[in-house]
């Protein structure tokens, strides 16, 4: 350990040459998370002393605990359903910022390794002001190099168990936009709850477009929903995950006025469709006067634009 200080709020912060042993984030284009509307973010699980964590990240800071002008980084619990009625854990844990140009890492945790209390209650502890904005930017700190930055996690509860597990976010610098039209025909005679498009390539991944004519889930009968999806979820890792852009748009083959909506999403394995049970009335769809349902054929177009992707690594 090369340097061991204390502020005046009880954090004790410490330069050390040794990495993270439980979990390590890295994060590409780190510039481009608030640009994609990303002001928090929760890492992948990792478990330490007989339980599973996350960490939790704002990258200009915790709006909701005034921490302006600074990175926020918590530790948190990311499953409680198993633990029995009135849990605690008592937990001394480590938060780290790698430095790349020395190949050392800044480490902050409370002074004298005071211990935290995780229970129902309080299932994140953490900093508030990790680190000064202005001090992660500077380039001769060596904490944002290229865009990239690293962060990393020890947490020590009774014994710990070294997983060695992490995650790579990567922050696309230059987004390609993909775009597949197709036609639904006879759309009046369908009788399933939902129809698929042919499966189409964006980024690694294949998807499709789900109609769902009749509406799915609380809006049955009255609006027309509409849905990306990923074809082949399973063939994702645990812990992978997708954030994309999504247009999805009914095309008015009258008078070129189109309907569409367009929203963020994480995609997964465990969440692998998203979109808009309330897409468009039923009665607007099916209007005459409307150019949506033409000779009983609708056609429908996604864009899919993907921002960032996570992917698991041990």
């Amino acid at each position: 350990m090369l340097l061991f200080t204390y502020d005046t709020t009880g954090i004790s912060r410490s330069i050390v040459d040794v990495p993270p042993a439980h979990y390590t984030l890295k994060i590409q284009s780190f510039s481009l998370l608030l640009k994609n509307s990303i002001e928090r973010y929760e890492s992948g699980e990792f478990e330490a002393g007989g339980y599973k964590w996350k960490l939790i990240l704002y990258p200009s800071g915790n709006k909701n605990k005034n921490a302006k002008e600074h990175i926020s980084l918590y530790l948190a619990l990311a499953e409680t359903n198993s633990l029995h009625h009135g849990w605690e854990i008592h937990v001394n844990f480590r938060l780290f910022l790698h430095d790349q140009n020395n190949d050392k890492y800044l480490v902050l945790q409370d002074a004298e390794r005071k211990q935290r209390r995780f229970h129902k209650m309080k299932v994140e502890w953490g900093f508030d002001q990790f680190i000064p904005l202005k001090d992660f930017n500077l380039v001769s700190k060596g904490y944002l190099v290229d865009d990239t930055c690293a962060f990393g996690a020890e947490v020590f509860v009774s014994r710990e168990r070294n997983t060695g597990k992490g995650e790579s976010l990567v922050m696309m610098k230059d987004a390609i936009t993909y775009k597949h039209t197709c036609e639904f025909d006879n759309v009046s005679k369908l009788d399933s709850e939902s129809y698929d498009s042919k499966p189409f390539n964006a980024g690694n991944q294949k998807w499709k477009i789900k109609l769902y004519p009749n509406g799915k889930g609380t809006e049955l009968g009255g609006y027309l929903s509409l849905y990306l999806a990923l074809a082949n979820p399973s063939t994702l890792s645990p812990g992978s995950k997708i954030y994309a852009q999504i247009i999805l748009r009914i095309h008015d083959q009258k008078q070129a006025k189109h309907h569409f909506g367009k929203a963020n999403y994480w995609f997964s394995a465990s969440s692998h469709e998203n979109g808009a049970s309330r897409f468009l009335p039923i009665n607007n769809f099916t209007n005459q006067h409307s150019g949506y349902l033409v000779k009983d054929s609708c056609l429908v177009e996604a864009e899919v634009t993907i921002l960032g992707v996570v992917e698991a690594f041990s």
